[in-house]
Order: structure tokens, then C-alpha cells, then sequence
């Protein structure tokens, strides 16, 4: 974990509902498959530190099938190729953002490093059983993450993409204010025609951030569709 979330989190650490957590993984890795990696677990912290979060995506489980999850929500690392809702959020990126090219890589890193938060409300899963670590007490621990950015006394805002029922719960029940959420249907196949596909929030997230942050400081979501990918 990088030091900026370490320093803020460390208090979790030593309560209950995580003691119980640590626990339980080291039961379950036992017996089951875990994703991500143990060593990717808290990538989302080293490639993003607290004091660059400008805009948070936050999802629900790591993907659950093998070469998938690597500790960032959405992304995948080559040669896995990008899932159902990561194209759907590519299809957005090129309607909302000139110049972007749909990549073949899944992995975000990119746009990570840059101040995007893709956080997991849950950070671990069974192999191949989606939603299987839910309710383990991860949901606090991010919860709690979220707070800290929240709290951060040099934050001129930030964005909050909010896709489908659950991260809206999220969002809802850490209180936000001050800073701009933008909520529609989840990316997935299976619901992103229910409002996301059309959505306009990459758009709307660099024009927020222009606006508060001062000229320049978008998100300059090209960066993904670049040939080093």
C-alpha cells in the first residue's frame, strides 16, 4: 500500500471487522483461488496516492476469472482482452472525448497514474463466484478510503462516477458534498442501454475539473488509446 493511503487507513487495521477479514483470507486462500494476487490487492493505492485523486470509478468485485483482476476495478492486464463493460466505458471515452482511439488493452494504469481512482467496493474474490467476499467487512475498509479523500484539507474537488445501484449506495452513504457525482446504469451488457451508453461523464468530469481545478487539469483520457499500450 503507498504511504499516503497507509498512513490515513492504518487505524483499520487494528479493529475488529478487519482482524475478522485478514482472518477469513487466509482461510479462503487456503482452500480457494483468490483474485487479484495478494501483491495486487492495494495497487489501486500505488498507482494512484491520496493527494492526486481527482475523479473516483468505483466498482463493485474484481473481475472473477482467471488473468482478469489486478487490483484495479475495470481493468485487465494484456493479453486479456477488455471485458463487456470496459468496452462499453471505451465506447463512452470515444463519444465524450476528441481524439480518443479504442484501445486493445484492458489495462487503465495509465489514466490511474494520472489521478483516476478505480476502486472496488470489495477488493478480493473467489475464483470464478462473483460477489463471493462481499459483506466480509471490505465494503468499510473502502468506504473509509473514500472518506479520506474526502478529508483531504488541499481537495478543490472531486468527481465521482457512480455506475449502477451499488456504488450510488456507496456514494450515498458516505456523504458527499461539495464535489460532483455523476450517477447512470452500470456498464455492464446487460444494463449499459439503460443509461450509461450516452451518459456524456468523461465529458462532463474534465469540464467539472477545468472549471474547479483551473485550466488543464482534465483528465487526459487519450493516454489509454496511446501506442505504448
Amino acid at each position: 500500500m503507498h504511504k499516503s493511503w497507509y498512513d490515513v487507513l492504518d487505524p483499520e487495521f487494528a479493529k475488529p471487522y478487519f482482524k475478522k477479514l485478514k482472518q477469513f483470507l487466509i482461510d479462503e486462500s487456503t482452500v480457494n483461488t483468490v483474485y487479484p494476487p495478494m501483491e495486487e490487492i492495494y495497487s489501486w493505492s500505488r498507482l494512484t496516492p491520496l493527494d492526486r485523486v481527482k475523479v473516483v470509478i468505483l466498482g463493485q468485485d474484481p473481475y472473477h476469472d482467471v488473468g482478469q483482476a489486478h487490483g484495479l476495478s475495470f481493468s485487465v492486464l494484456p493479453p486479456t482482452k477488455p471485458p463487456g463493460s470496459l468496452r462499453n466505458i471505451y465506447k463512452q471515452l470515444s463519444q465524450d472525448i476528441t481524439g480518443f482511439t479504442i484501445p486493445t488493452s484492458g489495462d487503465l494504469s495509465r489514466v490511474a497514474e494520472l489521478g483516476v481512482l478505480w476502486l472496488n467496493a470489495s477488493l478480493t474474490v473467489r475464483a470464478h463466484k462473483a460477489g463471493s467476499h462481499s459483506k466480509k467487512g471490505w465494503e468499510s475498509f473502502t468506504a473509509e478510503a473514500l472518506r479520506q479523500v474526502l478529508a483531504r484539507e488541499d481537495c478543490a474537488g472531486i468527481v465521482f462516477m457512480a455506475w449502477g445501484l451499488s456504488a450510488q449506495k456507496t456514494c450515498d452513504s458516505i456523504g458527499i458534498d461539495e464535489h460532483l457525482v455523476l450517477k447512470s446504469a452500470h456498464p455492464s451488457p446487460l444494463s449499459a442501454h439503460r443509461g450509461f451508453l450516452g451518459n456524456e461523464h468523461f465529458k462532463k468530469a474534465n469540464a467539472w475539473l477545468e472549471k474547479n481545478h483551473g485550466p488543464g487539469s482534465g483528465i487526459n483520457w487519450n493516454v489509454l488509446g496511446a501506442k505504448t499500450n
